[in-house]
């Protein structure tokens, strides 16, 4: 990888990183990389460390030869697919990043340990490609905040880009692990994206207006397993509260049949407010102190 990057004119570079069984949604990343950068590195890499007992690393899509012609077509110049023994030569890393306070809530509860090993393999992998910028979707918003957090704090030389979310065209956002889904998860999946857009259109009258939607819309659907739904500000991920005014995500993460999906979206919270396809500043700041009555 270094030979690679070292053969690259010029220091433009651009990477995305993804655990392979690549969609549209990755295309897009790659599409927007290459829009920005004079040169763009596809990392596939299927991370174990990301990956906690109850979840089976070995079910994991993968579809490498997909992968391959989605990465040529969308004009990558270098594809970085190591095995595990190459990037842990010896075995389990002893040093691992952190993910901090921010690693333990909603998505981290539920998984723990899953974000100290995916910012362990994403500091491997911004050394290993001395990207300038790194392509990440919003649909990931958890994961978007913890690495820009990183950089932020470890002082990487690198700018953290995020992409909006790509859909299809009923709303279900895409992810590799769709390909779980049934016909008839696939229906039930649709009421994370219908909670959402129900949400986002409340959001003129505050966060209990945007809960209530969301909440009507999900309860609607018993076969889905809701793990959480929740307003919370985009750098803390704390709940707003009901005064609450300015940007903040909307995220819900459920169980449908075999398969966890999460989804979220933006949202200007307050009169003129709706959804977002990203945030207009880079996740930062805190919720400010209550106005004055």
């Amino acid at each position: 990888m270094r030979a690679a990057r070292a053969a690259l004119a010029g220091s433009d570079v651009a990477v995305v990183m993804t655990m392979g069984a690549l969609h549209e949604g990755h295309a897009q990343l790659i599409r927007e990389a290459r829009q920005a950068a004079e040169h763009v590195i596809l990392t596939i890499f299927l991370n174990p460390l990301q990956f906690g007992p109850k979840e089976d690393l070995s079910r994991y899509p993968r579809t490498f030869d997909d992968d391959m012609r989605i990465a040529t077509d969308a004009g990558v110049d270098i594809v970085f697919a190591p095995t595990p023994d190459v990037v842990y030569p010896d075995g389990d890393p002893g040093v691992r990043v952190s993910a901090g306070p921010l690693g333990d809530v909603l998505e981290g509860k539920s998984r723990p340990g899953h974000f100290d090993g995916m910012l362990t393999v994403v500091g491997k992998l911004l050394h290993l490609t001395g990207a300038r910028r790194a392509f990440f979707g919003q649909k990931d918003a958890q994961q978007l905040l913890l690495i820009r957090r990183m950089v932020r704090d470890l002082d990487f030389p690198v700018e953290v880009v995020s992409v909006p979310t790509v859909r299809e065209d009923d709303g279900l956002a895409l992810s590799s692990r769709n390909t779980y889904l049934t016909d008839s998860d696939r229906e039930v999946a649709l009421c994370l994206s219908r909670a959402l857009t129900a949400g986002a259109d409340q959001a003129a009258y505050g966060p209990s207006a945007i809960r209530r939607a969301a909440r009507d819309v999900v309860v609607e659907e018993p076969l889905a397993l809701v793990d959480y739904l929740v307003l919370v500000h985009p750098s803390t991920l704390q709940d707003v509260p009901e005064w609450y005014r300015g940007e903040a995500l909307l995220a819900v993460a459920a169980r449908v049949g075999t398969t966890r999906l999460i989804d979220n979206t933006p949202i200007l919270v307050g009169p003129g407010g709706g959804r977002l396809d990203v945030f207009s500043q880079p996740e930062s700041g805190s919720i400010p102190a209550r106005p004055a009555s």
